[in-house]
């Protein structure tokens, strides 16, 4: 799944939830005495007692694995106001995060956040059902700087459901925010980053059946800057387009109107979007020039070759790059899509899908580089709204989702 760099993946938010190893309350800081507390983490700067009830909601999807959670997200994320916060990194982001759906703001510090990673998707019709498939690996390896072991991460899978916008299901990487595997339950993780969950997503679909993932490219970030349109931010982009497009001609449109940014960032990103009438598209950020951030908006799709995507620029416009046409930055990958799409003749169902996924997905062994091991594989089933995944590359276990 190469998708981007993550935005998160830093330490939680502020020195207060950078918190040292400590035990905390069990107890919720409101007086209402209702709120339940399943674990002995507290939410620090959370007060609100229905915002609490969701932090402590959370539904470990292997009992006491630490490995996969769920959660439904039922208080206003705020995304009118995201949108027009003109958020352009994950520093702001984070404010964005602190200043509104926190209760209490932490001193704020200069955050060290990060957003990257190496993954795969593809899209084609199931020639057995009809249905149309979205198929994606998510590929980060988090080391740990000091052992240079890998961190096993906590995946959220996310439900929500605006008020006036589309209900979908959307998956984070909670190392991102500094969450490693058992973080619910650990007596010493601060849980009031899950109310950044919504702004976290790598990938997601909703209720119309328009899915969208995101995947690292080696290029400067972009920085769009067209008079009269806001700044967006990665995935504040994604959130808005699985809230309120029921289509990829929708979310493209929605794209247009603002200024992608990505100000904080050491790479850019493309996205990877279908949906359930069938459509497809790649969507991509060009420089044009060398040297140059990428400022030129493209919509890629209308053929087989396009059907898939991985690390490196698919553009016409970036053939004779580094970083399209002579980066080698997933090329064994998506050779490897290509030719199986190819000879099942664009049309897989979904074992032939997760088959793909597995030619493709990369560890445990090998590169230790951050893109060196597939921490999930997904098929969205986006004729019937729904997501198969495994994780950690166990392929016999799966986990279904869908839209609530």
């Amino acid at each position: 799944m190469s998708t981007i760099r993550t935005f998160l993946s830093s330490a939680l938010l502020f020195a207060g939830i950078v918190l040292a190893p400590l035990i905390v309350s069990a107890c919720s800081d409101d007086d209402s005495g209702t709120t339940p507390t399943p674990t002995e983490n507290d939410a620090v700067f959370i007060k609100d007692p229905a915002k609490r009830r969701m932090i402590y909601s959370l539904v470990d999807l292997e009992g006491n694995g630490g490995r996969i959670y769920e959660m439904t997200y039922d208080v206003d994320y705020k995304l009118d106001e995201a949108l027009n916060a003109g958020i352009t990194g994950t520093t702001s982001l984070m404010n964005f995060v602190a200043t509104h759906l926190f209760d209490s703001v932490p001193r704020p510090q200069s955050l060290s956040l990060a957003y990257g990673a190496g993954c795969s998707a593809f899209a084609c019709p199931d020639a057995t059902t009809g249905h149309f498939i979205m198929g994606r690996n998510f590929d980060f390896n988090h080391i740990d700087p000091d052992t240079k072991e890998r961190k096993m991460i906590p995946v959220i899978a996310v439900h929500t459901a605006p008020k006036g916008g589309k209900r979908s299901v959307s998956f984070v990487d909670g190392q991102f925010v500094k969450y490693e595997s058992g973080f619910y339950t650990n007596k010493r993780s601060d849980l009031s980053m899950l109310m950044a969950l919504p702004y976290m997503l790598l990938d997601g679909i909703n209720e119309d059946g328009f899915a969208i993932s995101v995947l690292k490219l080696d290029s400067l970030p972009t920085r769009q800057k067209q008079p009269g349109k806001k700044d967006i931010f990665t995935t504040v982009a994604m959130r808005m387009v699985l809230d309120r497009a029921s289509t990829v001609d929708e979310a493209i449109r929605m794209l247009e109107g603002y200024n992608m940014c990505m100000d904080q960032d050491t790479a850019s990103y493309h996205f990877f979007m279908a949906d359930a009438q069938g459509q497809y598209a790649i969507v991509e950020y060009t420089p044009t020039g060398a040297g140059k951030h990428p400022t030129r908006m493209e919509i890629l799709t209308g053929n087989d070759t396009l059907r898939c995507v991985t690390n490196f620029y698919v553009s016409p416009t970036m053939l004779h790059t580094d970083q399209g046409g002579r980066s080698l930055h997933g090329r064994t990958r998506y050779n490897n899509l290509r030719q199986g799409l190819h000879q099942l003749g664009y049309q897989v169902d979904a074992t032939q899908a997760m088959s793909l996924l597995r030619t493709v997905a990369q560890g445990p062994d090998g590169d230790q580089g951050s893109t060196g091991f597939t921490q999930w594989s997904e098929i969205f089933d986006l004729t019937r709204r729904s997501v198969t995944m495994n994780i950690l590359r166990e392929w016999n276990k799966t986990f279904t989702f869908g839209i609530e």
